[in-house]
Parts: structure tokens; C-alpha cells; sequence
């Protein structure tokens, strides 16, 4: 984060169709060289360093600056068939693709965030809805030959079906009642030792069994704030593309810690997203720290443009 905040932002512009690049045989590699885990290849170890690398990350970064850079040269020509919109249909199209065949959960809010990238940066609506149009189509036809399609499915109709309850389901609700209005303490949870990925994917229900209904709704009130904070970014930001660059980075975020979130108490389908900056993984850590890092870097540059200028 602190490397990447002392970099000028608009070098990230030209850094991001070369990382859209990199990213798209980086997304393929994992299902001919990938290491499998939970029935899915979503992750490339390092050699040498025998380290896990998740590819998704990267191309989530990389696919946001990259559209921010985009829509910020197309602003005065933003209903430009050719120039505007198809290097992002196609890039949007292959990247979420590459990642639903999969990781279904991350495709979805990657193209989510880009949809409401491309809604800030002004792209007519009747592109927007033939955008959603072709995420159907080809999100259907990853799913199809992907990994995830049967998982998909058992985990909605578990989650459509209040008899049946999965086991990381029934261990969350128990958490979270045992949490209360204040919690049973730092430390104390009982379910961690029974709830599957209770650092990870389930991270939420032991912070409001450890503190309660209070804590969990600090740590919600985090987010929404960090969300302010990178929108308030990204309206004083001088430049087009630092505002987009900002504000993508930030829905990114915040969305998936929201998925995160809404998973533990109930309100949606069994997923496996981190939740940000909290959540036990390496990669997670390490791209959610850029991506603040580059946020406070859009904050930085622009302070800095005009201490100069009022000298």
C-alpha cells in the first residue's frame, strides 16, 4: 500500500492495458498448471517460493485501472461506438469470463463494479444494457464449461429451500446468537473451531460472536466510510481518471466486503469471498492493500497539483 500510494496515479494508466494483458493468460494457466482446491483450479504456485497466487486479484486490478483509463480518454466522444465501448465489452467480456469458469462469485462482482465504473463515466444506457445482454450470454456459456455450474446451482437451491441448511449456514446463525448485543469477548468464540473457513470466508460471524450486534455494525459503518472516503476521492479529483480510478477500486471493495457480510447473517447464497483487510490470505491481503494504496495515490496527486499551483 505505501509503494503504491508514493507512485503518481497516471502511471497507472499506462501500466493497465499491459496488466489487462498479462492477466488473461495469467486467468488461463491455473486449469493446465493450477493447483485444485474445493473442486475448482483458481490458484498458480510460485516456484521456488512454493507460494499460492490467486490470478483473479490481479485481473480485478488490472481490468478496473484499465477501464478507468478508457472511459477517462473517451469522455468527449463517449458515445463512440468503436473507441469506447468495444475495448471494454471485449475485455470486460474475456476477463469476467476467464474468472466465472472458476470463481462465479468474483465474475459477478467484478462485473458489477465495471457496470457501475461505466455508469459514473457517463456511457449511454442502451450500451450498458447490451453490456448486460452479452454478460448473460457469455457468463452462461463460462458457467456451462466451467467448474462451478453444479455448485452454483446446489448452493441457490440451498439457499431458495429453508429446510435445507448447509453446515457452514447452521454454524454462522449459531455464532451470531451467541454473539448478542455485546459479544462474548475478544478471543472467546466457541464456533471457530467448527465453522469451516471461520478465518476466511466466514470471518464476519465470529466478529459478531466475539462482539456482538455493536461490533458487527462498526465494522459495517468501516466500510460504508471507506466508501465515502474513496467517492469523496474521487469527486475533488481533478482528473477523469483518477475519479473513475478511484471510485472503481473502492465499489470493488466494498462490494465484496458487503457479499461477505450479507453471506454470514443469511441474506444470501454461500459464496466464497474474503471479506477485505480482515479476512486470513495472502493475495487478498496483498491486492486490497494496492488497491487502497492507489486510492490514497489519487488523493496524494491531486493535494499535490494544488499546493503547486497555489505557489
Amino acid at each position: 500500500m505505501w509503494y503504491a500510494h508514493k507512485l503518481n496515479y497516471k502511471y497507472y494508466a499506462r501500466l493497465s492495458k499491459l496488466a489487462v494483458f498479462v492477466s488473461i493468460p495469467l486467468l488461463a494457466l491455473p486449469f493446465v498448471l493450477g493447483s485444485v482446491v474445493n473442486g475448482s483450479s483458481r490458484w498458480l504456485v510460485i516456484p521456488l517460493l512454493n507460494l499460492t497466487f490467486q490470478p483473479s486479484d490481479f485481473a480485478k486490478l488490472a481490468l478496473i485501472a484499465y477501464l478507468a483509463s478508457v472511459l477517462a480518454r473517451n469522455q468527449n466522444n463517449i458515445e463512440d461506438w468503436k473507441k469506447a465501448f468495444i475495448p471494454v465489452v471485449v475485455y470486460s467480456g474475456v476477463i469476467c469470463g476467464l474468472i466465472a469458469l472458476a470463481n462465479l462469485s468474483t465474475a459477478l462482482i467484478l462485473f458489477l463494479t465495471c457496470m457501475l465504473l461505466m455508469f459514473i463515466g457517463r456511457v449511454p444506457i442502451k450500451f450498458l444494457l447490451m453490456l448486460v445482454l452479452s454478460g448473460v450470454l457469455f457468463g452462461t456459456i463460462a458457467l456451462a464449461i466451467g467448474q462451478r455450474l453444479p455448485t452454483a446451482i446446489n448452493r441457490v437451491k440451498d439457499f431458495m429451500d429453508p429446510s435445507k441448511l448447509s453446515d457452514q449456514a447452521e454454524q454462522s446463525y449459531i455464532a451470531i446468537w451467541n454473539g448478542g448485543i455485546f459479544g462474548k469477548g475478544p478471543g472467546n468464540s466457541a464456533v471457530k473451531n467448527f465453522l469451516p473457513h471461520s478465518y476466511s470466508d466466514f470471518i464476519y460471524s465470529i466478529i459478531l460472536e466475539e462482539y456482538g450486534f455493536i461490533g458487527g455494525v462498526f465494522i459495517l459503518f468501516l466500510y460504508l466510510a471507506l466508501l465515502y472516503r474513496g467517492m469523496n476521492v474521487a469527486a475533488n479529483s481533478d482528473r477523469a481518471f483518477g475519479g473513475l480510478l478511484s471510485a472503481g477500486l473502492s465499489f470493488g471493495l466494498v462490494i465484496q466486503a458487503m457479499i461477505n457480510m450479507g453471506v454470514a447473517v443469511g441474506v444470501g447464497p454461500v459464496t466464497g469471498q474474503p471479506l477485505p483487510l480482515l479476512s486470513m490470505g495472502g493475495t487478498s491481503l496483498l491486492f486490497t492493500g494496492l488497491s487502497l494504496g492507489i486510492i490514497l495515490s489519487v488523493s496524494r496527486g491531486d493535494i499535490t497539483e494544488e499546493v503547486a499551483t497555489n505557489d
